[in-house]
């Protein structure tokens, strides 16, 4: 079955922790992959080659694969670190990751690196490519591109998508619904099983939630400060 359709409808879980946190060790992502798939996650999306091995290797269902810096430049607002280069996107391909995400932003990327070489590249290895983009203009670059995936990721996080609120990105989901003929996921500060439910009756493809399951720092963080 297509990698794309069996996402469609589903959950899809972000089990990913820094090389800083406690939840890095291998032995702790693999039980927070197997704790996810147990309930219920359609697939899972994990950084770096390390994870993405062990996921194939566990689990029948679709891995995104993508990277980053062991440590998050202060500037990360104004930079491409998702998957920068060309020599990241071969590390994913490599250890089998079925869809390779990518910052699928308009700038300018390490070492010289262009969007379109990523896109290519992915398609050439007969994997699917995911742009995580912040704005409707990326969007519909990425589309132009040939990128088979748009997810909205980046919304908020990036220097043209500052002021998008605490939660889901919901007016950037539509928008890429309505103008692009790709499936749309919606990805970014999911927090209630209800904005799941929305996110589909907008047309979602699928939803990819990360911090709300598998980040308990920032779930407690919630919890204590309450206001």
């Amino acid at each position: 079955m297509n990698i794309i359709n069996r996402l469609k409808g589903k959950v899809v879980v972000s089990v990913q922790a820094m090389p800083s946190e406690p939840l890095y060790l291998e032995k702790c992502m693999v039980a927070m992959m197997k704790s996810v798939i147990k309930g219920g996650a359609g697939g899972l999306r994990v950084a770096g080659a390390r994870d993405v091995k062990n996921a194939k290797h566990l689990f029948d269902v679709p891995i995104i694969g993508l990277t980053k810096p062991d440590i998050i430049p202060s500037n990360w607002q104004e930079i491409v670190y998702i998957t920068p280069t060309l020599k990241e996107v071969i590390e994913l391909v490599e250890a089998g990751a079925d869809i390779i995400a990518f910052d699928g932003t308009m700038r300018e990327r390490p070492n010289g690196a262009k969007l379109e070489e990523l896109i290519k590249y992915v398609k050439i290895n007969n994997r699917i490519s995911m742009a995580d983009i912040s704005t409707l203009e990326e969007g519909l670059n990425a589309e132009k591109l040939g990128a088979n995936i748009l997810s909205t990721t980046l919304s908020g996080y990036t220097q043209f998508s500052q002021n998008r609120g605490n939660g889901p990105d919901f007016e950037l989901l539509k928008q890429l619904v309505d103008n692009t003929n790709l499936p749309v996921v919606l990805e970014g500060r999911i927090w209630e099983p209800e904005e799941v439910d929305r996110a589909f009756e907008l047309g979602a493809h699928c939803v990819v939630i990360g911090s709300a399951i598998t980040r308990p720092q920032l779930i407690t963080k919630r919890f204590v400060q309450r206001s």
